[in-house]
């Protein structure tokens, strides 16, 4: 596929990343209008409420866009996620004879505050890097015991806090917890001294499920994708973690882009899994290229400092797509619902840059990074900003998420001492 040329003429340059071809959801507010939902073209948002009440979009009886979150939207399922991703591309196209109506429903994004896109019903976060569980696991078990057992035939996950999701640009508070070092018989609770990021994906679910449902009926469950940082506490982490798993050390907050680019967007990038090393289970394997290239960068900024770009990968590395991981969810027949979140787990390639987290890029704290200000880093200090930045690269397009950021604040006073 190659650019779809839009009236409007931010959209049309190759490396802006909300060409025709994209047209991600999201939901904006101004000092005029309050939250409502949008799709963003070129440098522009297209008030969907307003293009509703005009009469430019009407797919239903009832009013999808007086709400501000897109789970109405969600809950109508594919054959009307269709439908109006292709209205919207006739409205915007160019040569529209929509464009004197829709010009004015026109919103410039550098004057819109961004809010979370979609009521965020259940967050799952999945473990489903094959690198970075090596890499984890060979740094707390050795080599030969870095995988667990089950991960070569099951995405392994836990169910995490949908309270705390927050949209990009959200300030992240450092949490407390118990933290025990092993020169220490008794734990004690004090700040994060190990602060991370995890650099992934976000599927989210748009249609509901009732019982188990086969890889290929996920994949048509999914709606849209965002980037996602899970903040992760892993001195808190590694004294919780057994035998449960993480708690409390990954209920700080989740980030992720304001932008819902959709699965129809990305349908031109997909692409398969890793080769697998043993055979999964027939209600897991794989059916076709559920995966998606996504190229994906992180950077580092200290308060003050110019940003260094300390990890590059792809989406592609992942070794369960969301799709599968989806499937497994629901074997037990653990109902999903609209607007479920599942994180893809942290995605790390083959090579040092290609790590997505500070666990891993310095080695545990043992191998400090530099950053072009000079300053080093083993985990996160107070005042750092994170950045993730995601793009599928077509012929003469980019498909792009949006930033997802977020600063480290300082932790708060001890809240039990009065």
């Amino acid at each position: 596929m190659t650019l779809l040329k839009s009236w409007v003429a931010s959209a049309n340059g190759p490396k802006h990343p909300f060409p025709l071809n994209n047209l991600p959801y999201g939901v904006f507010s101004t000092d005029t209008f309050d939250p409502r939902c949008g799709v963003a073209i070129g440098d522009m948002i297209l008030d969907m409420r307003r293009a509703e009440e005009a009469g430019l979009v009407s797919l239903t009886d009832d009013a999808l866009f007086d709400v501000p979150f897109w789970n109405e939207v969600m809950e109508e399922g594919p054959e009307l996620w269709a439908a109006l991703r292709k209205r919207i591309t006739q409205i915007l196209a160019e040569g529209s004879p929509d464009r004197e109506r829709a010009e004015p429903l026109l919103v410039p994004q550098a004057e819109a505050e961004m809010h979370l896109p979609f009521l965020v019903a259940e967050f799952t976060d999945f473990y489903a890097g094959k690198h970075h569980a090596v890499n984890v696991g060979t740094m707390f078990r050795g080599a030969e015991n870095a995988l667990p057992p089950n991960w070569l035939h099951i995405p392994i996950g836990y169910n995490g806090r949908a309270s705390s999701v927050v949209v990009s640009g959200s300030d992240v508070r450092r949490p407390w917890g118990q933290l025990k070092s092993p020169d220490h018989d008794k734990p004690a609770f004090l700040p994060s001294r190990r602060f991370d990021l995890e650099l992934e994906m976000g599927a989210i679910v748009g249609t509901a499920s009732d019982g188990p449902v086969t890889v290929d009926e996920a994949f048509e469950m999914i709606f849209g994708y965002v980037l996602l940082n899970d903040w992760s506490a892993r001195d808190i982490q590694a004294w919780e973690y057994q035998p449960l798993g993480p708690f409390q050390a990954k209920a700080t907050a989740t980030s992720i882009s304001p932008w819902i680019v959709t699965a129809a967007a990305l349908e031109p990038f997909r692409c398969d899994t890793p080769e697998r090393e043993v055979d999964l289970l027939d209600h897991l394997k794989d059916t076709g290229p559920m995966l998606y290239d996504i190229d994906l960068a992180v950077s580092l900024a200290p308060e003050g400092k110019p940003a260094t770009e300390i990890a590059r990968t792809n989406y592609r590395e992942i070794y369960y797509s969301s799709a599968q991981q989806l499937a497994h969810h629901s074997t037990s027949g653990c109902p999903m619902t609209p607007g479920d979140l599942l994180g893809s787990g942290t995605i790390s390639g083959p090579t040092k840059p290609e790590r997505g987290s500070l666990l891993e890029l310095s080695w545990g704290g043992k191998e400090p990074l530099t950053l072009e200000s000079g300053e080093s880093r083993t985990f996160l200090e107070d005042g750092d900003t994170l950045t993730l930045w995601g793009a599928a690269h077509g012929e003469g397009y980019t498909i792009g998420f949006g930033e997802c950021t977020g600063t480290i604040l300082p932790a708060l006073d001890n809240p039990y001492e009065r």
